[in-house]
């Protein structure tokens, strides 16, 4: 089987300034990185259940306990607050200052009836940790089979 060339067919000038403004634009910003989906939802987050709980880990670098809101509205979990940095180096012969800051917000469903009263969160090492117990009409129930 022979290939066969494709030509693309120009509908006129425009249609080549279109095509020629991408080129421009693909050989610019191409090897910058891009705002993928993976980026736009921070901080990322892994969420366990086991029978009394469901526990939210989330990486928050940067962040300190106090820059961080929790709360629970039905069985959506609100997790947000502002990432502040700043580093400053004094060296012989330059300065340096850099600052970054930034808010986020991640809401997570929960999968069950919890109760936001025993809701416990831990910030440690850039890692929140939020453990939210669920309600006792959520929990599972064991009921005994009898023989006869």
């Amino acid at each position: 089987m022979a290939l066969v060339p494709f030509n693309r067919r120009e509908r006129g000038d425009l249609a080549r300034l279109h095509r020629d403004m991408d080129d421009l634009f693909n050989a610019f910003f191409g090897s910058w990185p891009t705002m993928t989906l993976e980026r736009a939802v921070w901080p990322a987050v892994d969420v366990s259940e086991d029978e009394n709980a469901i526990v939210v880990k989330a990486e928050v670098p940067g962040c300190h306990a106090d820059d961080i809101d929790i709360s629970v509205h039905g069985n959506t979990l609100r997790v947000s607050g502002e990432k502040k940095k700043e580093e400053e180096k004094k060296e012989k012969g330059y300065y340096h200052f850099e600052r970054s800051y930034g808010s986020f917000r991640r809401d997570i469903n929960l999968p069950t009836d919890v109760d936001p009263s025993k809701i416990e969160a831990v910030c440690k090492d850039g890692v929140l940790s939020v453990t939210v117990p669920k309600a006792e009409q959520a929990k599972a129930l064991k009921v005994k089979v009898k023989g006869q």
